[in-house]
């Protein structure tokens, strides 16, 4: 997956639309089908979690395939590219720790995966205004750096293919 420069201001637009548009298709549509459900199975008890559940379950279920249905749709090229980016990023955090292992032993694959994440870290802190860590991200960029340039390395995030991680 390519690092690409998005409009930030198209995406949060479409994520915050996107996002009250899932929470009200939530809460109606596990209302609806729970209240349904009850009005047609009634329980003498008066609990009626299980309907509550079902309603709930199959509100989310439908909004997935709906959200998964529409990924292709231009309004949501940002949301979807960032959602793919996270997700490509949590595969790199879960091997971090080998990552940086091999990456002070001079393995080039670890340190273009953890360029990737850096930059792509960057990428999605600056989308989202998240620049508290900003700091310590420059260290271990920094880091990173002077590890590629102990082992005579240059390092480009574009080069990065996730088939890479297979090995750590």
């Amino acid at each position: 997956m390519q690092l690409i420069n998005i409009n930030k201001a198209r995406y949060r637009r479409h994520l915050n639309i996107v996002i009250v548009l899932c929470i009200v298709a939530l809460i109606v549509g596990s209302l609806g089908i729970s209240q349904s459900l009850i009005a047609l199975f009634p329980d003498a008890s008066g609990s009626h979690f299980h309907w509550n559940l079902l309603g709930a379950v199959t509100t989310g279920v439908l909004i997935a395939g709906v959200l998964n249905k529409y990924r292709s749709h231009d309004f949501m090229t940002e949301v979807v590219y960032v959602w793919e980016l996270k997700k490509a990023l949590n595969k790199i955090n879960r091997k971090m720790l080998k990552l940086k292992a091999a990456a002070r032993e001079g393995n080039a694959d670890a340190m273009l995966a953890m360029q990737y994440s850096y930059a792509g870290s960057r990428l999605l802190w600056q989308l989202d205004d998240n620049t508290l860590i900003m700091d310590d991200l420059a260290i271990d960029q920094a880091a990173l750096d002077s590890l590629a340039a102990k082992y005579h390395l240059t390092l480009n995030a574009d080069d990065y293919d996730e088939a890479i991680l297979k090995q750590f």
